[in-house]
């Protein structure tokens, strides 16, 4: 590393932002030293207005987590920001008490009126149930809401987002993993 080249560091924002604590953002070089480095930051933040590009920020090679040579100068473009305004039905648990996202499917999107203006995703969301019994599991309410404010309650799921309708999923708590379900384990949970 020299100065020129591009470090990307994961920033953590003081006081956190509004939607994010932390941003990751590439900061070009300026001096390398053996109680630490500076650079100038290279993007735009989305939710640290304290920062701007090209503010002078130091750091230590540790917080380095990726790097470019000043010959492969293309920074790669942002990707667009996302919202989840898209509708899902979820248990009302999971919102409310905090109960983790356990069981999730995709279903055709059925429940979006004629004039509404976000559509329904087609996401049914399922708090933790493996303790309930089925009358108290069919007794919980569900809220037909947006996306993002599943999200805001439990992202673990976010990288299945995008998964095509007739997908369905079961959390394993050991792992933490989502296990995918074949089409006859998800119409037995339905």
């Amino acid at each position: 590393m020299q100065p020129g080249d591009l470090v990307r560091l994961v920033i953590r924002s003081h006081p956190p932002g509004l939607e994010w604590d932390a941003e990751r953002m590439w900061v070009e070089v300026k001096t390398i030293a053996p109680d630490g480095w500076s650079g100038t930051l290279a993007n735009t933040p989305f939710d640290m207005p304290q920062l701007r590009e090209g503010s002078l920020l130091k750091f230590h090679p540790f917080h380095i987590i990726d790097l470019l040579y000043e010959g492969e100068r293309d920074i790669p473009p942002r990707p667009p920001r996302r919202e989840y305004w898209d509708r899902c039905m979820v248990d009302s648990c999971v919102l409310d008490d905090g109960v983790p996202v356990y069981y999730i499917y995709r279903d055709q999107p059925d429940m979006a009126g004629e004039n509404d203006e976000h559509p329904d995703s087609g996401w049914r969301i399922r708090g933790d149930y493996r303790d309930l019994s089925d009358e108290d599991l069919h007794a919980r309410k569900a809220e037909y809401i947006a996306i993002g404010k599943v999200l805001k309650a439990d992202d673990s799921w976010l990288h299945l987002i995008d998964a095509p309708v007739g997908s369905a999923w079961l959390r394993n708590f050991e792992t933490g993993i989502y296990e995918p379900l074949d089409d006859e384990d998800s119409h037995a949970r339905n």
